[in-house]
């Protein structure tokens, strides 16, 4: 495994790092009041491929590594969460399954829009009474009727779908049924309802809504990758989407970290910079510490991804380690700067409240620690990498 990036990917990230430092990181705090993504910002993305990752170029995208996508998504990250958010699930959830198992009529159909900037795709896999546990607890179903499937049913905790121009639905094959099916719907289809976005601690302008299916009729041919293997095709999108999160996780963390080194150079107390307490340089040492090692494992997933290599437990141990990472150097960083890290004036409070759901979304901290205890006790536990 390389633990250095390439000469290729440096200039990548540092390409995107001007980019978020220009265009993202300065309306970051108006996202977060005004609960709206900076579009003029999104529009430029396709120069830089952050639209279509991992799209190929000849539908829009820039075909990239999935390490060159961590880069991306934690400079994103680094700059605003909500964008950040947003972005990973467009990439990862949205343009991923139809990259993988579109036909060439839906590729050629949805990708190019997709790749455009001007509209951001989404994944509808939760509903109100299932998040973690989606083979027994999805009751979104979709029936098929001469030509069409008919899909009845309720989608919750959805990133993006006022943006988009397709949604991704797992759907379950017939009322009775065992199998699932994953279905392109596009927004406008008569009998989806697309709800408000919800009210939220943090990402506030990620939009994340609920929605209605009744009745919605879509054709046959709409059935992404192949008919029946929904399910499985899912759980492969949320290993790739654990690898988004990890990264987004570690862009926050590194943000809150910066603050707090800076705050911890200037702030005096005692009569001397409060750098110099062995207490404020613990924080700053463990933080260093953990964003590293979190970092270190997110990129072992995205370098098992590139090479064709299973990497479920890789995956799962990146978004656990990298998302309980921010958690502490978000809360640490606050604790640097006392009564002003708890006030919206300073970054850090905002970063706090966005990395709060990195521990729940892509599959919880218990979820994840499921995930690596399976795949240790049936045995796949080599350190062969």
């Amino acid at each position: 495994m390389q633990f250095e990036l390439t000469q290729e990917q440096a200039m990548y990230q540092r390409a995107v790092r001007d980019f978020c430092e220009g265009e993202i990181k300065p309306y970051a705090a108006q996202a977060d009041q005004t609960g709206e993504l900076r579009w003029e910002a999104i529009r430029k993305m396709p120069q830089l491929g952050l639209t279509g990752l991992q799209v190929p170029e000849v539908y829009g995208g820039a075909g990239l590594d999935a390490i060159s996508v961590v880069i991306a998504l934690e400079e994103v990250g680094r700059a605003c969460g909500s964008t950040g958010l947003s972005l990973a699930a467009h990439n990862g959830l949205c343009c991923a399954p139809i990259t993988k198992w579109g036909t060439e009529a839906q590729k050629s159909k949805y990708l190019p829009r997709l790749t455009s900037g001007e509209v951001l795709g989404s994944l509808a896999l939760t509903e109100p009474q299932a998040g973690s546990d989606l083979n027994n607890g999805v009751q979104t179903f979709a029936i098929k009727q001469g030509e069409d499937w008919i899909i009845n049913g309720n989608k919750a905790w959805i990133t993006n779908p006022k943006f988009a121009s397709v949604i991704v639905t797992l759907c379950r094959d017939g009322q009775i049924g065992k199998n699932f099916n994953m279905i392109l719907v596009e927004p406008g289809t008569a009998g989806l309802e697309i709800h408000a976005p919800e009210k939220k601690m943090g990402l506030k302008a990620s939009p994340t809504q609920m929605l209605t299916y009744e009745n919605v009729h879509v054709p046959l041919a709409n059935v992404l990758g192949v008919e029946g293997r929904g399910f499985h095709q899912t759980m492969e999108v949320l290993d790739g989407g654990r690898i988004g999160i990890g990264a987004l996780s570690i862009g926050l963390a590194q943000a809150a970290f910066e603050e707090a080194v800076n705050y911890a150079k200037q702030r005096e107390a005692f009569g001397q910079k409060i750098a110099n307490f062995q207490a404020i340089q613990w924080m700053i040492a463990d933080a260093a510490l953990e964003i590293d090692a979190a970092r270190l494992l997110v990129m072992r997933a995205a370098w098992l991804k590139d090479a064709g290599k299973p990497f479920t437990k890789e995956a799962a141990m990146g978004k656990l380690m990298a998302s309980e990472v921010a958690e502490r150097v978000c809360f640490n960083a606050i604790q640097i700067h006392g009564s002003y890290g708890y006030s919206a004036e300073f970054p850090v409070e905002r970063f706090y409240r966005d990395q709060r759901l990195m521990t729940i979304g892509e599959g919880t901290s218990q979820v994840q620690r499921m995930v690596i205890a399976r795949h240790v006790l049936d045995g796949k536990h080599g350190t062969d990498h």
